[in-house]
């Protein structure tokens, strides 16, 4: 959002495509790896669950933290260079940068093994898995580019920013409850 409202849709299109890639790659890398740990790991999987909801637990506190942090002393991102951003620099860019992010492996790790005794054990149904997720996840930063073009700096701003941090925080809480609540 904030890359979309400081530079242009299409660039911001093609960041989100480039976050979207990465968090495709993850869904197929943790469901692969999933299935071939699953086997080994069925007598420990409830401790398992329970360790996932709590570093799903923990990435939303963490998110939160800072963003009330970031919100309070009013830091703003802004980029050093003043280099003309192309779309494939936005694509390759936001690409490494999600796939170097330590949380994003921890993230899928813990989804993919807390949910792994609700997803499917055929191939077809990790390929389907994977393709509804990637698909998930280029809707989703489309729709964040989409509201940074339109919405710019009111979304992109100290409060927007605290906002839709503090929601996402609170989804990732949901989520990690659910897990919880499930192995009853």
């Amino acid at each position: 959002m904030a890359l979309t409202a400081r530079t242009s849709l299409k660039i911001g299109l093609f960041a989100a495509l480039g976050v979207a890639t990465a968090d495709g790659l993850y869904a197929l890398i943790a469901t692969i790896g999933g299935s071939a740990l699953s086997n080994g790991i069925e007598l420990i999987m409830l401790p398992l669950q329970w360790a996932s909801a709590v570093v799903l637990i923990g990435l939303a506190a963490r998110t939160g933290a800072t963003a009330i942090s970031q919100y309070r002393t009013r830091q703003i991102a802004t980029r050093a260079d003043k280099a003309p951003l192309s779309p494939a620099r936005a694509y390759l860019g936001l690409l490494g940068i999600t796939m170097m992010n330590p949380i994003t492996v921890i993230y899928f790790a813990a989804l993919v093994l807390a949910g792994h005794s609700t997803m499917t054990s055929d191939h077809l149904g990790q390929a389907v898995f994977v393709l509804a997720a990637f698909v998930a996840f280029v809707r989703w930063q489309v729709v964040l580019a989409a509201g940074g073009a339109l919405l710019g700096q009111a979304l992109t701003g100290p409060r927007g920013r605290l906002i839709t941090a503090m929601a996402s925080s609170t989804l990732i809480t949901v989520l990690a409850v659910h897990l919880l609540i499930s192995t009853f």
